[in-house]
């Protein structure tokens, strides 16, 4: 019950301006600290950020954990993750990527943890990694969406909205909302259902339309070639380039995330599952390499579709998408002389980028 210093009851009505003016504050609060977000987002020369995405649930992006956190911090990072792997996988052990101690794999990694915000106890994290592939000659970085790993104990809560687009999108506007390439390899129905609905041009999906480019084809060869110890598949593994699809994909240190069909967690959209069973041989253990874009369609997709509809932050986010869209970003695009973009090439370009 309310009450005055004096001990007199508080006006009738005084309950429900009270509660008016704490839900205004709340949503204010709500704002700067989103705003704030993405200030540093698009300021902070290494990402290094925490935002609460839902009630009593903090998230925090860390790009490079290897080379921007010192050795203490960085130790009790990967300990958070292997707490995470340990409840996912309680009889196995992962010895690829993040989990192998390299510091060569953190440096390159963007790691993202979701912890309770009152114990700090973390329930979630998807490590991804920015891979250099070359494209047409040219220097280009993929962004491969790693691996994700949720406590069992929380499953079902809408955790994957956040693990699956929030990096992405973040890297996405750090980068002058320049379209970026990303990479997928799974053989879990759900996850390719996912990429395939969130981000534009990716090959392989079950959508009409759907095809390969020579793009495609390079950026795979590039990644089978270069970078299989990103997502654990070893040299002895085979890649059907018409496909892509990783054939006997389980023998470099991921070896504990091969599952069943049966198992897999399947997609809403039967497509997805339909397209995986028939494509996929699971006793072998292969894989789907998925290759796709990040651009502003993609990226107002997944603001509407995957981001809670309450929230007022996505509404704002998609508005200024939409206003970059038509209006700003062809002019930021035009003067900025230091990067490629489409046929525009930069006036410096470094020799060195590709070895």
């Amino acid at each position: 019950m309310a009450s005055t210093d004096n001990g007199n009851p508080a006006p009738r009505g005084g309950n429900g301006a009270n509660n008016g003016f704490t839900k205004a504050r709340a949503a204010f609060d709500r704002l700067r600290g989103h705003a704030g977000f993405w200030v540093k987002a698009l300021s902070q020369p290494t990402i290094d950020l925490t935002l609460r995405t839902d009630a009593g649930q903090l998230t925090r992006i860390i790009e490079s954990p290897g080379l921007s956190l010192p050795q203490a911090e960085l130790d009790a990072l990967v300990a958070q993750l292997r707490t995470v792997a340990a409840k996912t996988l309680p009889q196995e052990s992962l010895t690829y990527g993040i989990f192998s101690g390299e510091p060569e794999r953190l440096a390159r990694a963007v790691v993202t943890v979701i912890s309770e915000e009152e114990t700090g106890r973390p329930i979630a994290f998807n490590a991804l990694s920015v891979m250099a592939v070359p494209l047409d000659g040219e220097p280009a970085e993929v962004t491969h969406l790693g691996l994700v790993m949720v406590d069992p104990d929380v499953r079902g809560q809408g955790l994957s909205w956040v693990l699956y687009g929030l990096t992405a999108l973040v890297l996405f506007a750090r980068d002058g909302l320049r379209p970026k390439w990303i990479s997928n390899v799974t053989q879990v129905p759900a996850v390719v259902g996912m990429v395939s609905d969130t981000f534009s041009d990716v090959y392989p999906s079950p959508l009409p339309g759907t095809r390969q480019s020579f793009a495609h084809l390079q950026l795979a060869r590039g990644i089978m070639a270069r970078h299989r110890a990103v997502f654990g598949v070893g040299e002895e593994a085979g890649f059907d380039e018409a496909r892509s699809v990783i054939t006997n994909a389980y023998t470099g240190g991921s070896d504990a995330l091969k599952k069943t069909f049966d198992i897999a967690p399947k997609h809403r959209n039967a497509v997805y599952n339909d397209f995986c069973e028939r494509e996929l041989d699971y006793a072998r253990g292969d894989d789907v390499l998925q290759l796709g874009r990040i651009d502003l369609a993609g990226a107002r997709r997944y603001v509407m579709r995957e981001v809670p509809s309450g929230s007022l932050p996505a509404l704002l986010a998609a508005s200024a998408i939409l206003a970059l869209q038509r209006l700003v970003l062809p002019v930021v695009y035009w003067l900025d002389d230091s990067r490629a973009f489409g046929t525009l090439r930069p006036r410096k370009q470094d020799p060195e980028a590709i070895r």
